[in-house]
């Protein structure tokens, strides 16, 4: 197998295709994509820390319903994307996609979106595993160790894992995934198993209509005393979807997959329901088993809130499990934080192979001549993560609210447009540009990527709408009010360097997202 570069629609030729370094072939399978797209969602991460919000200021009980709208948009969206991926393998998937469908100048735009989204997402997570990594070993065997110093223990381990075969990192990442896969699957067996919770099965749960619900009323609070409650359907909507970046990773790892043609679609797909489906189920149980009303009590104060998910545990399970899902939720953290730093290195060696900037294809696009890994790339990454960890640590800011929380919100605002982005482009791919006519589909490539795209437009709308609120206590922060100037800053830069190459150097602008695996077919 051999990279080769599109033939673009000009009269200047792309370098010659064997400069270019690609990463190592046949290195993993169906699961160890899966492993990784999966562990970028952090299912209890996502659970513990998300759906306590959708319950208490969202749609209160009917949370697992938010969840299912989220999964059916998403489906939706990734029928379109596992289409295009059939087509058009490289490292740089949202790159590549964009830049065949919508065009090189959006292409760019949107693979510098997606860099800095996967970028920061490092370090959000580094943020959040080193805060119940303090909190944990504090609390289990009385030791304090600042959360800078797990923070940058963390940083270097992601580097080395990087650096090797990618199966090193897909097998540490399963070990992980799969514990706190199973330590939510319990929860969710002891709920069914005991008959269900305190106060019925809320079957109203389940009803996709009621994810459009906002929460409103009285419940009985742990005093008895009744807590009036209020929420809007449109934050209990955002935590749902906030829930599953990281799953569209999957189609990046399809230059190092098996049979990428046949392993990524697969990948995609199931990722995106297999998340989803369980997702709605444990949300639900959880709800039955502590009670609908005790829920959206519990989920008023950030105290009692993770109870949703001790209170069945400790009931049904014992307290031996309440301490596994503290620890799972650090190495849960952990896990996320490693698949983004991979996804994050993926991107930035697809961007500097094509020379964007002379000398880049050497250096950034240089993949390990033993590992096949991006490892300067990787190198590079971790550099300016640490660089984002260091300036929070000494300027005092929260690992939690503040570097979890703000740099959380910064890469979903990136991604969610390039999510958006993505699913036009597939339109623009098979019906306006006519491409491979034998995969093109009413439904496949038309509706579903179009109901994707505009369910990705509304929840770029609810995270406009409750930004504020899902930042908390650094909402004030200037960083928070920097956000949407930094995602167009880096957008706008995108397109403005892909304007210049067009103009100024038509050789380096007609090899935009255009490095892809011979078997892509894409000339």
């Amino acid at each position: 197998m051999s990279d080769t570069v599109d033939s673009p629609p000009t009269s200047t030729a792309p370098a010659d295709a064997s400069t270019v370094q690609r990463l190592k072939p046949n290195a993993v399978g169906l699961v160890g994509v899966l492993f990784m797209a999966v562990a970028t969602a952090a299912p209890i991460t996502a659970m513990v820390g998300n759906v306590p919000i959708s319950v208490g200021f969202g749609n209160g009980a009917y949370a697992p319903a938010g969840y299912m709208v989220a999964t059916i948009v998403l489906t939706l969206f990734a029928v379109g994307y596992a289409a295009m991926s059939r087509h058009i393998t490289a490292t740089g998937a949202f790159y590549g996609y964009i830049s065949h469908g919508l065009g090189r100048i959006v292409g760019l735009g949107a693979g510098f979106l997606t860099a800095l989204a996967y970028m920061v997402f490092e370090a959000s997570l580094v943020g959040i595993f080193s805060f119940f990594g303090e909190d944990l070993l504090n609390t289990f065997f009385g030791v304090h160790i600042p959360w800078i110093i797990l923070a940058l223990a963390m940083l270097a381990v992601n580097a080395i894992l990087s650096y090797f075969d990618i199966n090193l990192a897909a097998k540490v990442l399963g070990i992980l995934l799969i514990t706190e896969i199973a330590m939510l699957t319990l929860l969710a067996v002891s709920v069914l198993a005991t008959g269900g919770g305190p106060q019925g099965w809320s079957w109203g749960s389940l009803n996709p209509l009621n994810g459009f619900h906002s929460l409103s009323g009285t419940v009985t609070g742990a005093s008895g005393s009744p807590i009036a409650v209020a929420g809007s359907a449109g934050v209990g909507l955002f935590f749902a979807f906030w829930s599953w970046v990281g799953f569209e990773s999957s189609a990046m790892y399809g230059e190092e997959s098996k049979d990428p043609k046949k392993i990524i679609p697969i990948a995609v797909l199931s990722s995106v329901i297999g998340i989803g489906v369980f997702y709605v189920l444990v949300s639900w149980l959880a709800i039955v088993g502590t009670g609908p009303d005790n829920a959206v009590a519990l989920a008023q104060d950030s105290n009692t809130a993770g109870e949703i998910f001790f209170l069945p545990v400790r009931e049904h399970l014992g307290v031996w499990a309440v301490d596994m899902f503290h620890i799972l939720l650090m190495t849960g953290s952990f896990a996320c934080g490693l698949a983004f730093h991979n996804c994050a290195a993926r991107y930035i060696y697809a961007i500097g192979r094509e020379d964007v900037i002379p000398g880049m294809r050497k250096t950034l696009g240089a993949a390990h001549s033993v590992h096949g890994s991006p490892h300067i790339a990787g190198f590079i990454q971790t550099g300016v993560a640490t660089v984002i960890v260091v300036f929070f640590a000494v300027t005092g800011r929260d690992p939690y609210t503040g570097l979890y929380g703000l740099m959380a919100l910064l890469g979903t605002t990136a991604i969610m447009i390039v999510q958006a982005l993505a699913a036009f482009a597939v339109i623009s791919y098979f019906h306006v540009q006519k491409q491979h006519p034998e995969t093109a589909n009413w439904f496949r490539t038309l509706v579903a990527p179009l109901l994707g795209g505009l369910g990705m437009l509304y929840v770029i709308y609810l995270l406009a709408k409750n930004a504020s609120f899902a930042a908390g206590t650094a909402s004030t922060d200037w960083v928070f009010h920097a956000i949407p100037y930094v995602v167009g800053v880096v957008g706008i830069g995108g397109i403005a360097l892909a304007v210049i190459l067009r103009v100024r150097s038509p050789r380096r602008y007609s090899q935009l997202g255009r490095v892809v695996l011979q078997e892509a077919h894409e000339r």
